[in-house]
């Protein structure tokens, strides 16, 4: 027992060939993030707040679109994607077409609202359209969502860390957090996009030496496609109506639509970056380059997940330990194909950190942005100076930083990071994306109902994901995965059986076994159903019924509202253009000509 312990572990040391000159990649990635946010901090004063959260509302289409990429595409996809693949197949990648049929709605129906009423925070939405309550309500929905999933992103990386390393996975944690939270405290949006355009092409570059090099070892495409459809990994299209089928086409299309949709759409951490740039058109240019970057990148992830198969077909490292854990998978790729050619690991480490940084750099500029529209400035009538301000942004930005760092002491008990991200997400924004869809495209929707909706969407989506994920994590509900074999090791393992708990079968809700791809369409529909049940008791009991303006809701539902305009719309749009002239007075001048039902959108 003792030495095929020693063996395994001899095979896993050697797997860890992270040389000086990999430290070294390692280490001046790091440092060019924190030049970046010298730069922007220093060098280009953000002299106002409009200049920290929004870079001015002067940036361009594609460094932006660049930056959306690398935010949303964390080390939880990078690892996360290719793991999948390996355990269930290839289902997965349909969620592709979701993608791209998620811009779109997103362009056609949200952007619009949110990019002409020049907001910050797009919870401001929220109070324009109902009141200051639904406002706290979706911004604390925001709050909580990123706290809970900021540490994960932190953890992953540092997970594929250790396994090229042997370093104590909270050693380099608060070392690159740190960093992080330097150069987004010192250069606000400029800062955070410029290193997201460094980080993603590091990106990219890591998962396509991973994807060439490891083809041309196991033998060419052939041998991986081969291997892989003998294994029945990769899959047609999966038409069945069962709702607790783990993964369909119909649950990954529509569902994914709506996954995204709330993930792009309604979240502040992507919107506040097309409202920083100055015009509709390029607003959504950046959203269509966003979904081919993003298909790009999950492409070589499900490739990887195939490669790692190909690689392992007849000696899975998860039963031989020699991977701790299963996104460890592509870090131990990488090192069988990459471990011989110094600097190459660190490359594509660099490449997991640039994910995890991107995303943890967008989501803090994004939380004090909220803070100080959503928290501060609705309860708060004290003015702050722009120091002030400034100073407040980047307190709030160290001190949720330092919070998501403890946290992922926490995270490391969890398990598979893919499903449980996307279910932990689900809790709260499909409630929120039930909410602005509402307000959007139902103006007979008031506040109350919407708070209402929006709280039994959160009690209820709560109830039944984090049941499931209870259920899952004490094994009685399980998703059986794909063959794995052991047959064909060359060293000495032990398949350590004593450890393998025999878990009591005990029957569960059918309502948890549904797919997690359902959860957040589940979360925006009971929300909205909610809200339109309680909108129209309010109508039956005779409660007055006010309009919204039609600024305040989609380009085709605005045609409701012609001539003569809505009683109270001149004054508020004027209320509200008043207060956005005076707070960016350097900016265009805007009409303060009464918006009627009629007016046509310009790009």
């Amino acid at each position: 027992m003792g030495d095929t312990q020693d063996n395994v572990a001899d095979m896993v040391f050697k797997m860890q060939k992270f040389s000086w000159v990999d430290y070294i990649v390692f280490i001046f990635m790091l440092a060019i993030s924190a030049f970046v946010g010298v730069y922007w901090g220093f060098f280009k004063k953000q002299t106002t707040q409009n200049d920290y959260l929004l870079g001015g509302r002067n940036m361009k289409v594609l460094p932006v679109s660049m930056s959306l990429v690398a935010s949303f595409i964390s080390g939880i996809t990078l690892l996360g994607s290719p793991t999948e693949v390996y355990m269930y197949g290839t289902q997965y990648s349909y969620i592709i077409i979701g993608i791209f049929l998620m811009s779109i709605f997103m362009t056609q129906i949200y952007l619009p609202v949110f990019h002409e009423l020049k907001m910050t925070s797009n919870y401001e939405y929220l109070s324009l359209r109902f009141d200051n309550k639904v406002r706290l309500f979706g911004s604390m929905l925001f709050v909580f969502a990123m706290i809970g999933w900021l540490p994960i992103v932190i953890y992953v990386p540092a997970l594929a860390f250790n396994q090229v390393t042997g370093v104590n996975i909270h050693i380099i944690t608060p070392i690159v957090c740190l960093v992080c939270i330097f150069y987004t405290s010192a250069g606000g949006l400029q800062a955070v996009v410029w290193t997201d355009v460094i980080q993603i092409t590091v990106m990219l570059g890591a998962m396509a030496l991973v994807a060439v090099k490891g083809t041309l070892d196991i033998g060419g495409f052939g041998v991986v496609w081969q291997r892989n459809m003998e294994s029945g990994r990769i899959e047609a299209p999966n038409w069945d109506l069962n709702p607790t089928a783990r993964h369909t086409i119909w649950n990954l299309v529509i569902g994914g639509v709506i996954y995204w949709l709330q993930a792009n759409a309604v979240n502040q951490t992507m919107v506040q970056r097309y409202l920083a740039l100055p015009t509709l058109r390029g607003a959504k240019w950046s959203v269509f380059l966003f979904c081919i970057g993003i298909s790009i990148l999950y492409c070589f992830c499900l490739y990887c997940g195939l490669l790692i198969y190909a690689r392992f077909y007849d000696c899975d490292p998860l039963q031989t330990k020699l991977a701790k854990a299963k996104d460890q998978l592509l870090p131990l790729l990488v090192m069988d194909v990459l471990g011989d050619f110094p600097g190459l690991p660190g490359v594509f480490l660099a490449g997991i950190f640039s994910a995890a940084l991107s995303s943890l750099s967008t989501s803090l500029n994004s939380m004090s942005a909220v803070v100080l529209e959503d928290f501060y400035k609705p309860f708060f009538k004290r003015k702050l100076s722009d120091r002030q301000t400034s100073w407040l942004l980047r307190v709030v930005v160290i001190i949720i930083g330092i919070l998501c760092l403890a946290l992922t002491f926490i995270v490391e008990k969890l398990g598979t990071i893919l499903q449980l991200t996307m279910t932990l997400e689900a809790i709260t924004m499909g409630p929120q994306l039930g909410v602005f869809t509402m307000g959007i495209l139902m103006p007979w929707v008031d506040g109350m109902a919407a708070l209402i909706g929006g709280i039994t969407g959160l009690v209820s989506m709560a109830w039944w994901c984090l049941s499931a994920q209870l259920a899952i994590a004490s094994g009685h509900i399980t998703h059986p995965h794909k063959p794995l074999s052991v047959d064909g090791c060359v060293y000495n393992h032990t398949l350590d059986f004593n450890n393998m708990e025999t878990v009591e079968r005990v029957e569960v809700s059918p309502i948890l076994h549904v797919s997690y791809m359902w959860y957040t369409l589940s979360g925006c529909v009971i929300t909205m159903c909610i809200g339109m049940s309680i909108a129209g008791v309010s109508k039956a009991l005779g409660k007055a019924y006010v309009p919204p303006a039609p600024k305040l809701l989609a380009p085709q539902i605005r045609k409701l509202f012609r001539d003569p305009p809505h009683p109270k719309e001149e004054p508020f749009i004027c209320a509200y253009k008043c207060h956005k002239d005076k707070q960016h007075h350097n900016s265009r001048s805007i009409s303060m000509k009464p918006i009627h039902g009629n007016t046509q959108d310009t790009n």
